[in-house]
């Protein structure tokens, strides 16, 4: 079961980052299934080494097209992204540290930050990188 399917409302119109935001999507999606498949303890580890993975590659790409678009707010939305890496270093110690109950946040966490990542902060760059040109 999929809790939050690709939808094309979460394009940003730049096909790189719509791929990179698929597999952030997925990892959401994979780790909800663990969840109502009672794997979700087995299961955190490995996505959230996953998901540390995709962003630590993930942002720096999508800032630098980001500042190749000129985009002004760039400052703020590199911000977003420290917040997430942040969060989502604490529920790696959380995990660590055998907190079980942590994954229900987590996984409201995920959904509700790509929700908000996804069809509001990326939504700003758009102009910006169709202006110059970037697909």
């Amino acid at each position: 079961m999929v809790l939050v399917p690709w939808d094309r409302r979460y394009s940003v119109g730049v096909a790189v980052l719509d791929d990179q935001h698929r597999i952030l999507v997925g990892i959401l999606n994979d780790f909800h299934a663990a969840m109502i498949s009672g794997r979700g303890e087995s299961s955190a580890g490995p996505l959230l080494c996953r998901l540390q993975e995709h962003v630590s590659k993930h942002f720096p790409a999508e800032e630098k097209l980001m500042e190749s678009a000129k985009f002004p707010g760039l400052a703020k939305h590199r911000e977003y992204h420290r917040n997430l890496c942040e969060k989502v270093e604490e529920f790696v110690a959380r995990h660590k540290k055998g907190d079980h109950g942590m994954y229900i946040s987590l996984l409201y966490f995920l959904r509700e930050w790509q929700k908000q990542h996804l069809l509001l902060h990326d939504r700003e760059y758009i102009p910006y990188m169709a202006e110059a040109g970037i697909s």
